[in-house]
């Protein structure tokens, strides 16, 4: 995982970043099933692209999961599944810098379906918002993403759904880099042309 120093290198030096969220039937990446992946690839010029899919689980999803994301059955009826999927996502992520809010679950529930997929796990270099922001912010008591929104006064359009909060973990990975970017040296006052006198 890359320490926030790292990473404003890496950002100033043109790196691409893929921010990604993944919607999912459960919390346990052993047991259930992604339904939704979003991803906000971005580098120091601003957004590049955005991937959104919802994909099928193939198996019932829970009236409780449904509260939290509003994702249901039929809309995830006749949707591909992930193995299906994959080519796209790995296209659209390719050696990206890869970055979460809790990037050891979606990385574990990506890594999982991969696996179940006969497919290699990401090696891609990672970062984590959440740690971030625990590390930087330590007096800040709450560290969900929604709080952290809030806490930076990004407008958040469509909470616990994958694509909106893709983008909104790349605006909080952005507040973070700038919180340890040293300031630009003032500008040196240029002495002011001294008066000809009059001919």
């Amino acid at each position: 995982m890359l320490e926030i120093n790292d990473l404003l290198q890496m950002f100033d030096s043109g790196a691409i970043f893929t921010a990604f969220d993944t919607e999912t039937t459960g919390l346990n990446p052993e047991e259930e099933k992604i339904l939704e992946i979003g991803a906000v690839s971005f580098d120091r010029l601003g957004i590049r692209a955005r991937y959104n899919v919802l994909i099928n689980p193939q198996r019932k999803i829970l009236p409780e999961i449904t509260r939290v994301n509003g994702i249901d059955d039929s809309m995830v009826s006749g949707k591909l599944t992930f193995a299906e999927n994959a080519p796209h996502f790995l296209g659209f992520i390719k050696d990206s810098v890869l970055i979460a809010h809790n990037t050891p679950f979606d990385l574990g529930f990506v890594n999982n379906e991969l696996k179940l997929a006969g497919m290699k796990p990401l090696e891609n270099q990672t970062a984590d918002t959440l740690t971030l922001s625990r590390t930087m912010l330590p007096n800040l008591g709450k560290y969900n993403l929604q709080f952290l929104a809030k806490y930076f006064e990004i407008n958040v359009v469509n909470a616990h759904r994958a694509e909106d909060d893709a983008r909104v973990c790349m605006e909080v990975f952005l507040k973070l880099l700038e919180m340890v970017r040293p300031p630009k040296p003032a500008e040196e006052e240029q002495p002011a042309e001294s008066e000809q006198p009059a001919s």
